[in-house]
């Protein structure tokens, strides 16, 4: 479970990151949208686990590639942000959020599944039954 003071900071990381990959880091991305879904800090606040939700993306996977790549420019630029705000810059670690294609991937299953209904007939109560 993480402390208010985790959380805090993740909050904190996945605004500014959002503004990074949004705004100074389009090149990286190669016109892709870049969500940050989910930040998680580790208790000592010296590493970052940001998942990332590609929109408008063709391979998640060259470009989660691409972004690892650029750690080192993306962390300077969160740095360049939030220096007067915290005493460590966190190391970033990214991974592919892909809960939304896990999502679409069940509903397409739960639609394909042929489910008989249920039969109408009420069962027969018993009149001599005691209870």
């Amino acid at each position: 479970m993480e402390s208010k003071r985790q959380q805090k900071f993740a909050k904190l990381l996945q605004k500014e990151l959002a503004e990074i990959f949004q705004r100074e880091l389009t090149h990286v991305v190669n016109g892709a949208y870049i969500s940050i879904s989910t930040v998680r800090v580790s208790p000592d606040l010296g590493t970052a686990k940001v998942y990332l939700s590609l929109i408008l993306a063709g391979d998640g996977k060259a470009i989660l590639q691409e972004v690892k790549v650029n750690t080192k420019i993306i962390r300077h630029a969160l740095a360049q942000r939030i220096k007067n705000q915290v005493r460590v810059i966190p190391d970033l670690i990214f991974y592919l959020d892909d809960s939304a294609e896990y999502a679409a991937h069940m509903d397409k299953i739960f639609s394909g599944l042929d489910i008989p209904p249920a039969d109408e007939k009420e069962p027969e109560e018993d009149d001599d039954a005691t209870y």
